[in-house]
């Protein structure tokens, strides 16, 4: 499969990543408080809003696209989820959501853009942190007016980062195994 084509499949699954986490928010999660989101635990004694596991795995598929796309195609990606996500959701979580999003999404391009000459996985890790943090504060205090659940979504957006690794990793390898040169004789 050529990077090209592997751009395109990480460029669907990122733009459906952010309407799939903005409906999970309102539908699904062990506990839903009314006019507020419905969470899921993260850890012991942290919940966080159901997004939170869609939108950690975003992060690290945005780095992927641009990998394999590049920047402006990346961007239009955020834009294309946030426009995506006015089918699922009410227009303030939309709001809340692109706000955040994009604002994360410009933070980690800014870190992983420069990093990603140093090795994938530690590009993806360092951007997909900073971009985390950001998309975790302006999303709770756009859609909710409040920071409580901010330690849960930075953990539930981390273990999904932290899942995505491995699997980084071994791309990162299997594309220089596939790249090198041969050894002359």
């Amino acid at each position: 499969m050529t990077s090209r084509t592997q751009g395109y499949i990480f460029l669907a699954a990122f733009a459906l990543s952010i309407p799939a986490a903005n409906w999970m928010i309102g539908n699904v999660g062990t506990s839903c408080i009314p006019q507020g989101p419905c969470v899921i635990p993260v850890a012991p004694g942290l919940t966080a809003p159901s997004g939170v596991l869609m939108i950690g795995l975003a992060l690290v598929l945005r780095d992927l696209v641009q990998r394999n796309l590049g920047v402006k195609w990346a961007i239009g990606a955020v834009l294309a989820g946030a426009a995506l996500s006015g089918l699922v959701a009410t227009p303030a979580l939309v709001v809340a959501s692109a706000t955040a999003f994009l604002l994360s999404e410009l933070a980690d391009l800014a870190v992983y853009t420069p990093l990603q000459r140093k090795g994938l996985v530690l590009a993806v890790f360092a951007s997909s942190v900073v971009g985390l943090m950001i998309d975790s504060a302006v999303f709770l205090y756009l859609a909710f007016g409040s920071l409580d659940f901010i330690a849960g979504q930075v953990v539930g957006k981390a273990w999904m980062v932290v899942a995505a690794l491995p699997v980084i990793h071994f791309m990162r390898s299997r594309e220089a195994l596939l790249t090198a040169e041969p050894v002359a004789k």
